[in-house]
């Protein structure tokens, strides 16, 4: 047989095989008995062959509820969610999973991957992070339960990922009050974050910009004002340099204090 004949009968072969699996698994998914449905089910979860293994498993899930396989099987239901990256509804599964076996072997993992599911729903820093916030909190009530974890470097690679997008956003809503010339909100937002995010990598920033604010607040304010906001302008500045690592912002906030100094001196503060 020449070798394009070959090639064209094993294709044949392997479609016709095809095509008999896949009518057996419209025949059990139709017809098929509970036993063979969860026998087959699991064979699918196990091959990795998650989308054909979903369809049983919810066929077989109601006729479980209550008997000793169900903890298996929901298990699985939520797991293959989780492998076919439907992160929203794994995420619900687990929650439910492990609500109802709080003392399964599986718990663990569960609420790893709750939390996980968390992270991947989580928004990009400029949208809403709601699900942010939630992913945050399951990762440390899951980390504080499990200290010792398996999926310990994970969940703290997580964590840290997630705590930087929240810093990177009240940072940004910041800035932004900054640049609108709102000083007193920029203040007050610069302010919380530096008690919110102590060692966030915009700390120096933060400072800097909380002090250019406080400088600008305090120059555009009316006459009598001025004295009193320029001596918390002056503080801040104090606060930054005990903090400060840039060259290019020091240099910048010098040029700030210098200038506050003088007027100081012209009120004689």
């Amino acid at each position: 047989m020449y070798l394009p004949e070959l090639k064209k009968s094993i294709c044949l072969i392997i479609g016709f095989v095809l095509l008999v699996s896949c009518s057996d698994y419209q025949q059990l998914l139709r017809k098929g008995k509970l036993a063979d449905k969860y026998k087959a089910a699991e064979t699918f979860y196990k091959g990795g062959d998650y989308k054909r293994a979903l369809r049983l498993f919810e066929q077989i899930i109601p006729a479980y509820r209550g008997k000793p396989q169900a903890e298996r099987v929901l298990f699985y239901e939520a797991n293959t969610y989780y492998k076919l990256e439907d992160y929203y509804i794994s995420q619900y599964k687990f929650e439910r999973f492990a609500k109802s076996y709080p003392k399964s072997d599986k718990i663990e993992e569960a609420l790893y991957k709750e939390a996980k599911c968390g992270y991947e729903l989580s928004n990009r820093y400029s949208l809403d992070q709601a699900e942010t916030d939630k992913a945050l909190e399951k990762f440390q009530l899951f980390i504080n339960k499990y200290p010792e974890t398996e999926y310990l470097e994970n969940a703290n690679k997580y964590t840290a990922a997630l705590s930087t997008k929240l810093e990177k956003k009240y940072y940004k809503i910041a800035k932004q009050f900054h640049h609108r010339e709102l000083y007193k909100p920029a203040i007050k937002s610069f302010s919380n974050y530096l008690i919110d995010y102590p060692g966030s990598k915009y700390t120096e920033a933060v400072l800097y910009y909380r002090l250019e604010s406080a400088y600008k607040l305090a120059i555009n304010s009316f006459k009598e004002l001025i004295p009193e906001r320029l001596r918390v302008a002056q503080e801040y500045y104090e606060d930054y340099l005990n903090r400060s690592k840039t060259e290019e912002l020091k240099k910048k906030a010098e040029i700030i204090a210098f200038d506050i100094n003088k007027r100081q001196q012209a009120f004689n503060i």
